[in-house]
């Protein structure tokens, strides 16, 4: 067991003392959020982005739950086999930390990690329902900001992030014109 799937092992647990496992540096997990932004993002969208991380982790055999959200609504959800019922609750957890700093799970763990600062005692959030751990990512459109985000749940918290980021990579080169307008 990885230090992320132990980490993610009880989302009912009181956060313990964990290092963050090695990941992206703060300044990857920036470019990403720079490179990541949509020229809209509606209901259509959301399917579509759904979709795909259903069909990319159908054919790895990841078993995870997909979440995404737009404004407060969720517009897409799914739990491919081998999920279980707590990836909803690590799903919420991290997808709140998304709301509340407009940022990726992962890179909110990242700034504290770089920091040397644990996000459970600097945070002041409660634990059982905040989880700075990668796997959420914002969607930001063009002009507006942070409108939602897709979370990933079920693997390890890294691949969980990267899952996410390859699809809207994907999603994002299919949406796009030619001229990248």
């Amino acid at each position: 067991m990885t230090a992320a799937t132990a980490a993610e092992a009880d989302p009912n647990e009181p956060a313990v003392a964990r290092p963050v496992p090695e990941g992206p540096a703060v300044e990857e997990l920036c470019a990403q959020e720079r490179r990541l932004v949509l020229d809209r993002f509606t209901h259509a969208d959301a399917w579509a982005l759904g979709t795909l991380l259903v069909e990319m982790a159908r054919l790895r055999g990841a078993p995870v739950a997909i979440d995404i959200r737009r404004g407060g609504q969720q517009v897409f959800h799914a739990a491919l086999p081998g999920s279980s019922r707590d990836d909803a609750a690590w799903i919420d957890r991290k997808r709140r930390v998304v709301a509340r700093y407009g940022e990726s799970s992962l890179l909110v763990a990242a700034r504290h990690h770089a920091r040397g600062t644990r996000f459970e005692d600097a945070a002041r959030l409660d634990p059982a329902r905040y989880a700075a751990l990668g796997g959420s990512f914002p969607l930001a459109v063009t002009g507006a900001g942070v409108v939602g985000a897709v979370t990933v749940s079920g693997l390890s918290h890294l691949d969980d992030h990267a899952l996410a980021v390859e699809a809207l990579d994907r999603f994002l080169a299919t949406t796009r014109t030619p001229s990248g307008v």
